[in-house]
């Protein structure tokens, strides 16, 4: 349980900082302070995997939809930036979670391959529809590339800073689930 109440957490999180504080500017990288915490969000959902499978996960993807949704209406974002997040959400996860359930290769590998392409989509996506010329024009079209790139990449990296974090972590706690591949290799090695 305590899973999911960190994959939710993680996204009502990532929509109150992206909400409260300005975007990181560095230089011609544009990085909403939320997408921090979509790289933890990613992970999560992989462990959520792990735990309940693909079908549980669905399910729990659609209640992460709507509180994301939510959260981010009540926080005063404007309906088309709501708009934008929801549809990029729902690809995003969408395609993390089939990439993830195909792959029976050890997990941060797994994490990253999924998470990877998962993170290009939400910051293309996002950044095409919500805040582009095409949404509400906050950035112009000469610097979208950039305001997706500065996006994909600090997802990536926080996922692979994430993804080996709470793997150590819940190997020490014991709590630790592993995947098909790490279970084979265990075995072959014996």
């Amino acid at each position: 349980m305590i899973r999911i109440t960190i994959y939710l957490l993680s996204i009502v999180t990532a929509n109150v900082t992206a909400a409260k504080f300005a975007p990181l500017d560095l230089g011609i990288f544009i990085i909403p302070w939320g997408t921090f915490f979509i790289g933890l969000t990613l992970v999560m959902r992989d462990m959520v995997q792990n735990s309940y499978g693909k079908k549980k996960t669905y399910l729990f993807i659609a209640i992460a939809l709507a509180l994301s949704a939510l959260s981010s209406h009540l926080l005063g974002d404007e309906l088309w930036i709501v708009f934008a997040s929801v549809v990029s959400f729902l690809i995003s996860e969408t395609t993390d979670t089939e990439i993830y359930t195909r792959f029976k290769i050890p997990f941060i590998r797994r994490v990253m391959y999924s998470g990877v392409v998962a993170g290009f989509f939400d910051s293309a996506v996002f950044v095409l529809i919500g805040i582009s010329p095409l949404g509400l024009n906050f950035v112009p079209w000469n610097l979208v590339g950039y305001a997706i790139l500065g996006q994909w990449v600090t997802k990536v990296l926080m996922q692979l800073v994430v993804a080996g974090g709470i793997k150590q972590l819940f190997t020490k706690l014991e709590i630790y689930e592993p995947n098909i591949s790490d279970i084979n290799r265990e075995e072959k090695t014996a």
